[in-house]
């Protein structure tokens, strides 16, 4: 096990893999071991990094739940509030036609992008309070709360963390943090470097595949690959080891953090891209025809690193250097 690892990561590492696509199993292992995660910034981020890597390249589902319901997990330990038991998520996001307004404690409208809703205990939402957004806690199973079918997802990756619309009825919430403040808090740029942790453990996955069929082979071309993605993972590596020490040291609040975190996941999403890459021209189409998890696998990156906003997220950070100037880098 490496070092960066605890050793009680061990039996979820373990069940990841033959969890396979099974999303309630999923949900059990972020029940189980979400709480023992180590908070980002608290001189752990490595170790919480390290299992999310792990389980990641044993299983993208299973990494993709456990991450979103620890991220919750930190986000109400920064804001000083214990959560029930349960499962959690965070929804967000935001889209035209779209919004959720909170007044007098009571969230009412409609959010889109909710993965999970219809199989979790309760969520962070995101509402509007004037022309301000706010974080609230809320209960998921409140009668007020209505979860869209799932039936518009018909993703090919990640098929069974399915995401979909969620309306609020006048639901009770309760405040986490204050106007602002989910947005303006350190450990905002922190959850988004942990969700390329589980991007680079995802690419190492594809790395095991490769490396176990090139061990049979010969040649130049085969060799050219597996050190493109080699080298690729190293500094994927190096920037998330990198990112930890950061934070464990207090360099990374404010627009400090915000710079590393689009740093570290723009390297983290390139390399899951040329590894996607580089293992396809190296394999060629057998795997992705009659290797059930190398398939799943691929098609399962391939969505997840969408997170990232690709040329967007490079142009903010290239407007964020340029206004830091040369003294700042």
């Amino acid at each position: 096990m490496p070092a960066d690892l605890p050793e009680w990561a061990a039996p979820l590492i373990a069940a990841a893999e033959p969890a396979g696509e099974d999303i309630h199993a999923a949900l059990r292992l972020a029940q189980e071991y979400g709480r023992r995660l180590p908070l980002p910034g608290g001189g752990q981020t490595a170790g919480r990094w390290a299992v999310l890597a792990a389980v990641a390249e044993r299983n993208l589902t299973v990494a993709r739940v456990l991450e979103a319901h620890t991220d919750a997990l930190a986000i109400l330990a920064e804001a000083g509030q214990d959560p029930p038991d349960g499962t959690w998520g965070v929804f967000a996001a935001e889209a035209a036609g779209h919004r959720v307004d909170a007044r007098q404690s009571a969230l009412t409208g409609v959010k889109p992008w909710c993965s999970l809703a219809g199989h979790l205990d309760s969520a962070l939402v995101t509402a509007h309070v004037g022309d301000d957004r706010q974080l609230f806690r809320v209960s998921l199973r409140h009668p007020s709360v209505t979860v869209s079918p799932p039936g518009a997802w018909v993703a090919r990756g990640l098929r069974t963390v399915t995401s979909q619309p969620v309306r609020f009825d006048a639901t009770p919430a309760r405040p986490v943090g204050g106007s602002g403040w989910y947005l303006t808090r350190p450990g905002f740029a922190w959850g988004a470097i942990g969700v390329a942790a589980c991007w680079h453990g995802g690419a190492r996955g594809l790395q095991n595949t490769l490396l176990r069929i090139s061990a049979a082979r010969h040649g130049d071309l085969a060799a050219l690959h597996t050190g493109i993605v080699d080298a690729a993972l190293y500094a994927s590596e190096s920037a998330l080891a990198g990112a930890a020490r950061d934070l464990d040291a207090g360099r990374a609040c404010g627009a400090d953090g915000d710079v590393l975190a689009l740093r570290v996941r723009a390297v983290v999403a390139d390399t899951a891209e040329r590894t996607i890459k580089q293992v396809g021209h190296a394999l060629g189409p057998a795997p992705l025809a009659f290797d059930e998890e190398h398939a799943r696998r691929v098609a399962d990156l391939d969505l997840y690193v969408r997170q990232h906003h690709a040329e967007r997220d490079l142009a903010r950070l290239g407007a964020a250097v340029t206004a830091r100037g040369p003294d700042a880098r």
